[in-house]
């Protein structure tokens, strides 16, 4: 089939790298370059980067909506979009444009978090399964119909990083499959249940502030959630440490942000049900560290507090 694909990070780029295989992708949308790194240089999307490998047709609009960014896209005749967490609002007149319409591949089991960011929403929530949709889309948000559905589990250790590397391994593969099944006309699509209805609200670099008063077992699932972005803080006697992981500790008590015990293991925090033992830390201007080493630089001794939020 004759394909545009339209991605950014590198959940995108896996199914670009699987359609490949089997198509023809005559062009590829991305994001415009973004400032990245220390040095803040522009720098390309990975689906970017692939598609130049491979030397397909970038097109970079800032938007989908006037005449000039469309023009191109008709101009290509194909016979559908495939959409990977692309950023960019498509229009009805970009949604109309391929013979098939267009398909999404959404890291969720719709209807339950819909927007931008299902995986660490679905991890936060304490979810015990998400998975991909292939969904054609329309002009709402996340609102099209169903047409593949593939459950994965969340197990008890999964990061936002683990599941999105787990999920984007699916989601190439149903893509895939979604493909095949549309061009035997075997694709069935079903309307979701707006009752069951969850939205994904973007992540922000506030909601990472640990709050000590919220039970263990939340701030557990707060630091995966948010591993690896925007990564979970707290302050230890005025000095701001970034949490990577840490392990609940049901039955400790003390008075929230009290830290209980230390040994190699861990720092243990009492929360405001349960305590929560910090694993694997990160100081200003230093690396993420497991405890053993992270408390060969930075002292901490039973009985000293993390700062209140």
């Amino acid at each position: 089939m004759k394909i545009i694909f339209a991605g950014t990070p590198h959940f995108a780029a896996r199914a670009l790298a699987a359609l490949l295989k089997e198509h023809q992708v005559v062009a590829v949308l991305t994001q415009p370059d973004r400032p990245a790194g220390r040095g803040m240089q522009l720098a390309a999307s990975p689906v970017k980067q692939l598609a130049l490998q491979h030397g397909l047709p970038v097109l970079q609009p800032a938007t989908l909506k006037t005449e000039e960014a469309q023009r191109p896209l008709a101009a290509l005749e194909a016979d559908v979009m495939v959409v990977a967490a692309y950023g960019l609002i498509l229009p009805k007149a970009v949604l109309q444009l391929p013979r098939y319409g267009c398909l999404n591949i959404h890291a969720s089991l719709l209807p339950r978090w819909r927007g931008a960011a299902p995986i660490p929403r679905a991890i936060l929530a304490g979810d015990s399964e998400t998975g991909i949709t292939i969904m054609q889309m329309d002009e709402g948000l996340d609102t099209g119909d169903m047409l593949l559905r593939r459950a994965c589990q969340i197990a008890p250790n999964d990061t936002a990083q683990t599941l999105h590397d787990k999920l984007a391994g699916i989601g190439a593969d149903c893509i895939l499959e979604a493909l095949r099944l549309l061009q035997k006309g075997r694709l069935e699509p079903s309307k979701q249940d707006g009752a069951a209805t969850t939205y994904a609200a973007k992540l922000l670099k506030s909601e990472a502030q640990i709050d000590w008063r919220q039970d263990a077992q939340q701030i557990e699932r707060a630091v995966r959630a948010f591993n690896p972005f925007p990564v979970c803080h707290a302050s230890l006697e005025s000095v701001a440490l970034k949490i990577w992981q840490a392990a609940l500790q049901e039955g400790a008590q003390g008075e929230p942000g009290e830290v209980l015990a230390v040994d190699k293991r861990g720092i243990t925090v009492a929360c405001g049900k349960d305590a929560l033992r910090l694993e694997v830390m990160q100081r200003p201007g230093g690396k993420a560290q497991p405890a053993a080493q992270f408390l060969q630089a930075v002292p901490v001794k039973p009985g000293d507090n993390f700062a209140m939020s």
